[in-house]
């Protein structure tokens, strides 16, 4: 039975794909993927193909085994800095890069590119995160007066006010001049 590879075109017989090293190292790569992100790094391996021939699977075994650990560690390091890089962000910078792909230059060399699109997701999510500190200690809130309405109009439930009974009888005694 023959089977091909739908991102890098590489086409083997299941024997000769369980009998190559480099096959057998990228399946057992590909199936320690997180599967929200297999059919994203299925398309992202296509970008490592070279136009006129097919991509090795020693290389897809080489290119999913750079990226495993970042993304089971969810952090990257780039530019002597260590980033925090959910599975959200691999789905997002992966999906980019896809989206891109007719404006990138191919066949890719190296991850820098996704890397950088991850690393602009943490800056973003620092600024939001140091934004919302620096409001906290000047003594901002996201709500603003909020501090000082009822609990009832922060709800924007209606508030009814019910009309004043009158005074007590014995405060108003209490509060009368004595004629003495």
């Amino acid at each position: 039975m023959k089977t091909s590879c739908p991102a890098c075109g590489a086409a083997f017989s299941l024997d000769a794909l369980i009998g190559n090293e480099g096959a057998r190292e990228a399946v057992m790569a590909a199936l320690a993927i997180p599967a929200p992100l297999g059919k994203l790094l299925v398309q992202y391996l296509s970008l490592f193909r070279p136009a006129q021939r097919q991509l090795s699977f020693d290389r897809v075994a080489s290119i999913l085994n750079e990226l495993l650990p970042m993304i089971a560690e969810a952090k990257i390091e780039r530019g002597g800095r260590i980033w925090s890089a959910p599975q959200e962000y691999w789905a997002m910078a992966l999906t980019e890069m896809i989206n891109k792909r007719d404006n990138l230059t191919l066949p890719l060399k190296s991850h820098g590119y996704l890397l950088a699109i991850i690393e602009g997701y943490g800056n973003k999510a620092e600024a939001k995160q140091e934004t919302s500190t620096e409001q906290q200690r000047g003594g901002r809130t996201q709500t603003g007066s909020a501090a000082f309405k009822s609990v009832d109009e922060v709800l924007g439930k209606p508030t009814q006010s019910k009309p004043r009974d009158g005074m007590p009888a014995h405060v108003k005694a209490a509060l009368k001049p004595s004629s003495n």
